[in-house]
């Protein structure tokens, strides 16, 4: 990373403007990153609070995280071309200003309808900056130290993940709820004056060809993307008519969006990009993969509590071990994908993932929490080598034009993992478990379910071994043969 740190570079977009220091643009889309992460994951430690303060539902109150992913989620992919159209630094800078208001008014909510429209607002600053952040890689970093930045990037977004939680429940009790939300104003004004002062500034396109933005595109891949959003976080797994009819919505919608994207001028995305069977296959793993972690999540606090008989302490403790283990790895898994290339280091990450789903498949719950923890620490170090290396070959090969919305759609990928893991897979868990409330189901019924839901996972790994095997470019097999070989 010193490299990367001492190099200065330019703004092609705008060459009057003064040699841009990388480590000051690193800091401040790193904490870009951070902030974005930890929106993710404070709010849920608070939502027994927020349900006492509000005299509301659990249930209720679950729209507080959900308003913030759904916004992330249905409008990521709108905000990357945007991006691309009007400048990523400019788009950038509004993102981190709209994160900081709304996490102002999260803070000083006055009733549960307000708090959650705040949210989404909130969401919708997040998805700018994650979007964006990985977008502008491109332009501050040379392309031989792409992973490492995308590393280094990694790493943030590992450690808000893994601090949300602790550093919510210290704010929560020395200061109460707000805290949890107004604790981003100083971070996002930081944030601003970094991203204004060191990142290079672009210009948008102008003049008679410039592109134009595709609103019935966004508001089609919108409601798409919500509808299946909504049928994986409530429905819960199940497949009832409420379920069907979202899953039905989002399948409209999106032959709806490729109807009009094949037809219009400047579509949101372009459908061309998806014939790249390297992007395709990077956008496919990159989803299982996200599915399979969420397992992690899902299954984790179940099994330590109900099959190893931990405490709420002790869950929290074991449960925090996986980000610490991918934040400590995602920096080096940078280095090593651009030294030993992304392709080589993203196969490797599967066949890890694979190995620990497997390992975990098949351990007796007699082995405590040691039996748990070492093949999690294998699944979660390899997740951060795939991610990494993953990001790393798609934003290589993304062009200029291109980079924000190519990164919205990884972001996508991701977000879609996640929210169909927490569902697909809690329900396999539930199932296999026979039980039908897993709360009060037996140790051995605990542990036999997770044993299946991590076999299921090692599957859905080697599916997506397979996609990424079918994905390398084959050589022909003439070009493979010695020349004399030829010659004869």
């Amino acid at each position: 990373m010193k490299t990367i740190e001492t190099e200065r570079v330019s703004s092609i977009a705008d060459p009057t403007k003064a040699a841009i220091p990388v480590r000051g643009a690193l800091v401040s889309l790193s904490l870009s990153v951070l902030l974005s992460s930890l929106g993710t994951s404070i709010a849920n430690v608070a939502l027994p609070n927020l349900a006492e303060a509000f005299n509301a539902s659990f249930q209720a109150v679950q729209w507080i995280v959900l308003s913030y992913l759904l916004a992330i989620t249905t409008l990521i992919v709108s905000v990357g071309r945007l991006g691309d159209l009007i400048g990523r630094k400019r788009l950038l800078l509004v993102g981190i200003a709209l994160f900081t208001v709304a996490s102002g008014l999260c803070g000083i909510a006055t009733s549960l309808p307000m708090l959650i429209a705040a949210r989404g607002l909130q969401g919708l600053g997040a998805a700018i900056m994650m979007a964006l952040a990985m977008a502008i890689v491109g332009e501050i970093a040379p392309k031989a130290r792409t992973g490492s930045v995308i590393g280094l990037l990694g790493t943030m977004s590992a450690i808000g993940t893994a601090l949300g939680p602790s550093l919510g429940g210290l704010l929560i009790n020395g200061y109460g709820w707000p805290a949890i939300f107004l604790i981003n104003l100083p971070l996002g004004i930081v944030a601003l004056v970094l991203t204004d002062r060191y990142l290079p500034r672009e210009l948008a396109h102008t003049g008679a060809g410039r592109p134009t933005f595709d609103v019935i595109g966004t508001l089609l891949l919108a409601l798409a993307l919500a509808a299946y959003a909504l049928a994986m976080t409530t429905g819960r797994g199940g497949f009832g008519l409420h379920t069907l009819g979202l899953l039905l919505i989002a399948a409209t919608g999106i032959c709806l969006f490729v109807r009009v994207e094949s037809k219009t001028a400047f579509p949101l995305l372009q459908l061309e990009l998806f014939r790249s069977r390297s992007l395709s296959s990077s956008l496919a793993t990159s989803a299982i993969v996200s599915t399979v972690m969420m397992s992690t999540l899902v299954v984790g606090p179940f099994y330590l509590a109900r099959a190893l008989g931990l405490g709420a302490a002790s869950v929290g403790l074991v449960m925090s071990v996986g980000p610490l283990v991918a934040a400590l790895t995602a920096a080096p898994a940078g280095r090593i994908a651009d030294r030993f290339g992304a392709q080589g280091v993203s196969s490797l990450g599967l066949i890890g993932m694979a190995s620990g789903s497997l390992a975990l498949s098949i351990v007796p719950f007699t082995l405590g929490i040691p039996g748990y923890i070492t093949p999690l620490v294998v699944i979660t170090a390899s997740y951060a080598l795939f991610q990494t290396a993953n990001n790393t070959s798609v934003m290589k090969d993304a062009g200029p034009n291109q980079r924000g919305v190519v990164s919205a759609v990884l972001n996508l990928a991701r977000n879609l993992g996640l929210v169909t893991g927490a569902s697909v897979m809690g329900a396999v868990f539930a199932l296999a478990s026979g039980s039908a409330d897993i709360t009060t189901a037996s140790p051995a019924s605990v542990a036999l379910g997770m044993r299946l839901t991590f076999a299921v996972a090692a599957l859905l790994l080697a599916a997506a071994l397979a996609i990424a095997y079918r994905s390398v470019p084959r050589q022909p097999e003439a070009a493979s043969q010695p020349a004399s070989s030829r010659g004869r």
